[in-house]
C-alpha cells in the first residue's frame, strides 16, 4: 500500500527539519518534542499522572477504559541521551488508548551524565517496582522505542539471567539493537531516512557506552541470548536506516524459540508512532499493537 498523502509529506517536512540538523545534547533536551504540542491535541482523552518509582521519576498515561490490574512500561527513545516521559505523550497515549490499558513511562537517567549501565538498572528498578506495587509479571508487557526497544530487550534479557519473572510480551517499535551500527541498511537507507543519520548514532552510543564494549548485549541486545524470551511485536519502517536492527532481531528471537511477529511497514520512517494519530498509517499501527496486546491483556468491557 502506498505511503498515504500526509505521510509523504510529513516525511519530506522531517528530512528537511530534522535530519540534517546537527543539534547538541543540550538543544536535543530543550527541543520537548510532541509533549510541547496542546495536551489534548496529544492525550485523545488520556491522563498524565505524575509518580516515582523506586525513586525513578515516572509518569502514568491512564486512558478513559482501561483493563484494572493491567499495565505497560514503556521505555521512550532518544538515543540514550534524550527524550523524557513527557515528549512521548502522542505515542504513550495512542498505545494506552489503543491497549485499554494503563502506560507508565519513568525517566531513566541519560548519558553521558550517567553512562551504562545507569539506564538499564532504571529500567530494572521501574519493573521491580510495578511488581512491589502488585502488578503480576504475567499482566506486564514492556514496550520500547528505539533506544527504548534496545533497553525493553536488554531489561528482559537482565530479568531472565536473574531467574525472576518475566513480562507476558514485549512490543518494540524501531529497536536499536546494534550500537555498533554493522547492519547494511545504516549505508543502504541513508539517503531514505528521514530522522537519524549513523554518524549522530555512533556518538550517542558511545555517549552512552562511556568506555565499555559496545558489543556488550546489554548495550547491543542483539548480541544476546533470546532463549527463554516473552512473545514480540517488532514493528519497523522500510525506509529508516535501522530496519535490519529489527529484522535480524527477529530472525534471531525466532531461532531461540521465541513467538516473534516482525512488521515492516512500507515508506514509514523511524519510530513514526511518535506522531500519534497524526499519520494515518499510524491508525493501522496501534491497532496492529492492539491486537497483539490484547491477545495477553483481553479487551476493555
Amino acid at each position: 500500500m502506498p505511503l498515504s498523502l500526509r505521510g509523504r509529506l510529513i516525511r519530506s517536512m522531517l528530512k528537511m527539519t530534522i535530519r540534517d540538523r546537527e543539534a547538541g545534547i543540550a538543544e536535543l533536551r530543550a527541543g520537548g518534542g510532541l509533549g510541547s504540542m496542546p495536551e489534548k491535541m496529544v492525550l485523545k482523552g488520556a491522563r498524565i499522572e505524575e509518580a516515582r518509582l523506586d525513586g525513578i521519576p515516572a509518569e502514568w498515561v491512564v486512558p478513559p477504559r482501561r483493563i484494572e490490574g493491567k499495565a505497560i512500561l514503556h521505555l521512550h527513545g532518544g538515543g540514550y541521551i534524550s527524550g523524557s516521559a513527557r515528549s512521548y505523550h502522542a505515542l504513550t497515549a495512542a498505545l494506552a488508548n489503543c491497549a485499554s490499558s494503563k502506560v507508565v513511562v519513568p525517566d531513566y537517567r541519560l548519558a553521558p551524565e550517567h553512562p551504562f549501565p545507569a539506564a538499564l538498572e532504571d529500567c530494572l528498578k521501574a519493573w521491580r517496582a510495578l511488581e512491589s506495587l502488585g502488578y503480576k509479571a504475567e499482566n506486564l508487557i514492556i514496550s520500547g522505542d528505539s533506544a527504548g526497544g534496545g533497553l525493553a530487550l536488554a531489561t528482559v534479557m537482565a530479568l531472565r539471567d536473574a531467574g525472576e519473572r518475566l513480562p507476558a510480551a514485549v512490543f518494540c517499535m524501531s529497536p536499536w539493537t546494534d550500537l555498533r551500527l554493522k547492519n547494511p541498511s545504516c549505508v543502504a537507507k541513508a539517503k531514505a531516512e528521514a530522522l537519524l543519520r549513523a554518524h549522530r548514532l555512533g556518538e550517542w552510543a558511545s555517549h552512552y557506552a562511556g568506555g565499555a564494549d559496545l558489543d556488550d548485549p546489554g548495550l547491543s541486545p542483539i548480541n544476546g541470548d533470546f532463549h527463554g524470551l516473552p512473545p514480540m511485536l517488532v514493528q519497523v519502517g522500510s525506509e529508516e536506516i535501522l530496519l535490519d536492527d529489527a529484522i535480524l532481531l527477529a530472525q534471531k528471537a525466532s531461532s531461540a524459540g521465541v513467538a516473534v511477529e516482525l512488521r515492516v511497514w512500507p515508506g514509514l520512517w523511524h519510530v513514526w508512532q511518535i506522531l500519534g494519530d497524526l499519520v494515518p498509517e499510524s491508525r493501522a499501527t496501534f491497532a496492529e499493537a492492539a491486537l497483539f496486546i490484547q491477545s495477553f491483556f483481553g479487551q476493555a468491557k
